[in-house]
C-alpha cells in the first residue's frame, strides 16, 4: 500500500475517510447504499427511523468526503456510493467483531 515511503497527505486523507464512516448511522448508510445501489433521503430516513434533518446531515458529511454522490431527479436527490470498495471496509470490520 505505502511502498517505501510514507505519503503523509494520503495517510491523512485515508484517516479522515475512516473517521467519517466511523459513525454508526453512517456505517448503516454505506451498508444500505451498497445493497440498494441508489436511495433517496426519504428511503434512508425511513429505514434508519431518524429525522429528515439528521439523515440529510449524515449524507452531507459523507458527500463532503466524497464517500457518496448524488444526482437530482426532479425534486429528489438520489444517493449512491462513489466507490463500491468502501463497502468492503464495512464488511471486513463486521467480520472482525465476532
Amino acid at each position: 500500500m505505502l511502498k517505501n515511503s510514507l505519503d503523509l497527505e494520503k495517510l491523512e486523507c485515508m484517516a479522515t475517510k475512516l473517521r467519517t464512516i466511523g459513525h454508526p448511522l453512517r456505517i448503516a448508510i454505506v451498508d444500505m447504499l451498497e445493497k440498494n445501489k441508489e436511495m433517496t433521503v426519504t428511503d434512508i430516513q425511513k429505514r434508519l427511523n431518524i429525522g429528515q434533518a439528521a439523515t440529510s446531515n449524515h449524507l452531507r458529511v459523507l458527500k463532503n468526503q466524497r464517500i457518496v454522490k448524488s444526482v437530482r431527479d426532479g425534486k429528489k436527490k438520489i444517493y449512491s456510493l462513489k466507490f463500491l470498495q468502501l463497502s468492503e471496509i464495512i464488511n471486513c470490520i463486521e467480520k472482525c467483531t465476532d
